[in-house]
Parts: C-alpha cells; sequence; structure tokens
C-alpha cells in the first residue's frame, strides 16, 4: 500500500514538472486550463474579445477622422468659393477701387494672428481699424472714391470686430482659418450692400439649407420691397408737399415741410438699401432659420412702419437697422456699461460715426440721436415710475406691473412721445437734401450745410430735448 501511494506520489510529481514546463512554455493556454478548472470563462477568449472591440475602435476613429477629412476639405473650397464670390461683387461695384476692401480684409487677419495669445483681440483689433480707417480717408484715396466703398468697409470691419470679441469671450472656439476668415468677411450677400451677419450665422450659411419656393419667394419680396422705397424716395417724397398732399402755409410751415419731404426721401433711401441687402443675402443663403420641420427664411434689417409712426426714438434707432443696432449694443455699449448708462451710449454713438466715417453732417446727426434717446429713456422711465403708467420707450410686457396699462391719458401720452419723436426725425433728417448737387453729395455734406440747415429750424430739436432734460431734472 506504501508502494503504491509513494508510485502515484511519484506519478503526480512527474506530471507536476510536466505542468510547470507547460506553463513556462505556454502561460496563456496554463491560465486557460485552469480557468477552465474552476469553471471561468478563458482569458483568451476575453482578450480577443478585447482586441476585436479595440481594432473596432480604431476602425472607427480612422473613419471618422477620412470623414472628418473629407468634410474640412469640402468646407474649404466653400469657403474659397465664397471669397472668389465677394472678390467679384466687390469687382463689379468698385473696379481696383476693392483692393482697399481686400487690404483691411487681409490685414484684419493679420492682427489677429498676432494677438492670438491675448485676451483683448477686441480692442487691439477695433484700435487698428479705427486708425486704418482715418488714415485711409485722411491721406490715401480722395473723398469720392472713399465714400463709394466707405459701406463695404464698414461690414468688413464690423465682421472682424464681432469676430475678436467673440474669441475673447469664447463664444468662438478658436481663430479661423484663413480661407474661413476671408470667407467670412466678404460673404459675397453681405459684402457690398450688408448686412453685418455674425461668424455662427455665416457657418450655418455655408453648411447649406434646402432651397425651396419659399426661399425664393422671400427673397423676390424683398427685392420688391426695394424697388418701391427706391420709387418713393425718388419719385414721390421730394414732391410729397403740396404736389401729393395739398397742404400750404405759412414761411415757418414751408421750411418744416420741406424738412419732412427730406427726412421722409432719406428714409426711404435707407430702406432701399435695407430691404435690398435682405434680398441679397437671402439669395446667397443667409437668414435660415429651422423651426420644427420647415425652414424659415427672413433677415430683417429695417422695419419702415417703426421709423414713420414711432413709438419712441429708441425704437426708430432699433428699427433703423436692426443687425448693426444688435452689433452695436452687444459688442459697444455692453463693453462700455462699466462706465455707466449715459458714457455707454455716448461711446456706442461715437463708435457708430466713426465707422460711417470722418462726415460732420452724420457724426452731428448720431449724436444728437444719442442725446435725445437718453434724455427721452430716462424721461418716461421716471413717468412710468410716477403714474405706474405703460409709458416706456418700449412696449410693455402684458404681465407687467404698472396699474395703468390703456386708459385714455395713457394712449394719449404714448402719442405725445410718438409726436415728438417724429419732430425729432424731422428736424435730424432735414439736411439730407436730395436736390443739392450730385458731386456735392458723393463728397459728403459740409459742416456749413448742417448748421444751415439746423440754424433755419431755430436749433429747435436740441431745444426741446434740453427743455425735456430740465423737466426730468426737476421731477426727479
Amino acid at each position: 500500500m506504501h508502494k503504491q501511494h509513494g508510485k502515484n506520489i511519484g506519478t503526480l510529481m512527474t506530471q507536476e514538472d510536466i505542468f510547470i514546463q507547460f506553463k513556462v512554455s505556454c502561460p496563456v493556454q496554463l491560465v486557460a486550463v485552469m480557468h477552465l478548472q474552476v469553471g471561468l470563462p478563458t482569458a483568451t477568449k476575453e482578450e480577443e474579445e478585447e482586441e476585436e472591440e479595440e481594432e473596432e475602435e480604431e476602425e472607427e476613429e480612422e473613419e471618422e477622422e477620412e470623414e472628418e477629412e473629407e468634410e474640412g476639405g469640402e468646407s474649404t473650397v466653400k469657403h474659397v468659393v465664397s471669397v472668389l464670390a465677394g472678390v467679384y461683387g466687390l469687382f463689379l461695384f468698385f473696379q481696383l477701387h476693392m483692393l482697399w476692401v481686400l487690404l483691411l480684409s487681409v490685414l484684419c487677419y493679420l492682427v489677429l494672428l498676432l494677438s492670438r495669445h491675448s485676451s483683448s483681440r477686441g480692442v487691439f483689433l477695433s484700435v487698428f481699424i479705427l486708425i486704418y480707417l482715418l488714415v485711409g480717408e485722411l491721406h490715401l484715396i480722395d473723398m469720392v472714391t472713399w465714400h463709394k466703398i466707405r459701406g463695404s468697409q464698414m461690414v468688413v470691419a464690423m465682421k472682424a470686430i464681432s469676430l475678436a470679441f467673440d474669441l475673447d469671450r469664447g463664444a468662438v472656439s478658436c481663430l479661423p482659418s484663413p480661407a474661413q476668415f476671408l470667407g467670412y468677411v466678404l460673404f459675397v450677400g453681405t459684402v457690398v450692400f450688408g448686412p453685418w451677419i455674425s461668424f455662427s450665422t455665416y457657418q450655418n450659411t455655408i453648411e447649406g439649407k434646402k432651397l425651396s419656393w419659399r426661399w425664393l419667394g422671400s427673397s423676390s419680396l424683398c427685392l420688391l420691397k426695394s424697388q418701391v422705397c427706391l420709387l418713393v424716395s425718388t419719385c414721390v417724397a421730394p414732391y410729397l408737399f403740396p404736389l401729393f398732399i395739398p397742404i400750404h402755409g405759412n414761411t415757418i410751415t414751408q421750411k418744416w415741410l420741406h424738412a419732412y419731404e427730406n427726412a421722409v426721401s432719406f428714409h426711404f433711401s435707407n430702406y432701399f438699401v435695407g430691404h435690398l441687402s435682405e434680398g441679397t443675402s437671402m439669395l446667397a443663403g443667409a437668414g435660415a432659420t429651422e423651426e420644427k420641420d420647415n425652414i424659415r427664411w427672413d433677415m430683417s434689417v429695417v422695419k419702415p412702419l417703426s421709423v414713420e409712426m414711432p413709438r419712441s426714438m429708441v425704437l426708430v434707432v432699433t428699427s433703423w437697422n436692426i443687425p448693426m443696432s444688435r452689433w452695436l449694443k452687444t459688442y459697444a455699449f455692453k463693453n462700455a456699461m462699466k462706465l455707466g448708462t449715459f458714457p455707454a451710449i455716448l461711446v456706442t454713438y461715437t463708435a457708430s460715426a466713426l465707422l460711417h466715417g470722418l462726415s460732420f453732417h452724420l457724426g452731428a446727426v448720431l449724436l444728437s440721436l444719442g442725446f435725445i434717446t437718453y434724455v427721452e429713456h430716462v424721461l418716461r422711465k421716471k413717468l412710468a415710475s410716477i403714474f405706474s403708467a405703460c409709458v416706456l420707450s418700449r412696449p410693455c410686457p402684458p404681465d407687467c406691473s404698472h396699474q395703468h396699462k390703456k386708459d385714455y391719458w395713457v394712449m394719449l401720452l404714448n402719442l405725445v412721445f410718438s409726436l415728438l419723436a417724429i419732430f425729432h426725425l424731422t428736424y435730424l433728417g432735414s439736411m439730407f437734401d436730395p436736390g443739392l448737387d450730385e458731386q456735392e453729395v458723393e463728397e459728403g455734406y459740409t459742416a456749413i450745410h448742417t448748421v444751415q440747415r439746423w440754424s433755419e429750424l431755430n436749433w429747435a430739436s436740441h431745444w426741446v430735448m434740453l427743455a425735456c432734460w430740465v423737466f426730468y431734472r426737476l421731477i426727479l
């Protein structure tokens, strides 16, 4: 029995030696045998599954990278096409003078590239653009040519500045490539007539939306509106009194009627450009918004009724050029709010005046608008607080806390402010005389012309604004 037991032990030892040798030579198979002995899944199967998963993940990553490369290539082609189309559009309107617009675009990108590690790119670029515009207008080219390309330069400047501030705030994650940047600032739908669009809007436009009859109808309607506004501006408004509306009066009345004619003619020339820019931008693919399963085409630039029948001067300013008003509020007013409300308003209107160039009459109008809108805003806010009435510059929401909403005296007070706004618009628009010599209009209205027009109206709007401010201070 002992011999048999020893024999078994010897046999087992021999098997163990073989087992150890097997382990050294084939560790994976040993682990598999051990796992089989305890009824667990084998490591080989697990490793095979892991390897298969890793291979699948690698294949998916490679496919994604290939797709991204393809999309990136397609996107670059789209941006390049946008650049070429924009350059061609500029050439059709300005011929070789378009080189000044291209130079501004390239210099803006170089400034962004050199300041890419800074957190104040918006400020740096704004200062650079201001210097470029001032030097260009004063020393580089003649006034007539500069005024022709001023609109396109202003659009390029606004786009570049907005992108710089968006980079500072993180709204845009990284500096776009040269093709992306130039495609954005030279986008054919906006580079000539405007309006300003954000970089995200441009990216959505480049991705492309399915065109439809609604797209064509919306674009055509905007172009039709622009032609109607052009007709009113050139053929109706200058002869409004007494040819179309038989109103006669004394010398003072005639002065104000003539001033109203000039103002209306100027207003409709702005509506013409605004609706034209709506049409061209939508034809180029901008202005699409998705609503559930439908795509809505709408690029609102102007609201004529809100200007001709205004509730307040504040709404006039925002309805005159909606995209530019949004741009000034986002990138000028909000950044200057740390200085206080009134200084921020002055900074905003000063920025607008400088973007329009060194024009005395535009600067005078815009700064006057700044004072008028501020005085109107604070006065109506104070009256709304005293009387608990809906007489603010903007319409109150339905659930506002005011006790008096649609009382007769409330509507009458709002009507008084509406008439006051029309009075201010007539006064400010009186200097834009369509009967002046074409050469004088192209070179810009002189300071003497502005002072003369307002002197003929006895500086009435400025005196009324001062009286409103004094009244506001008295009721504080």
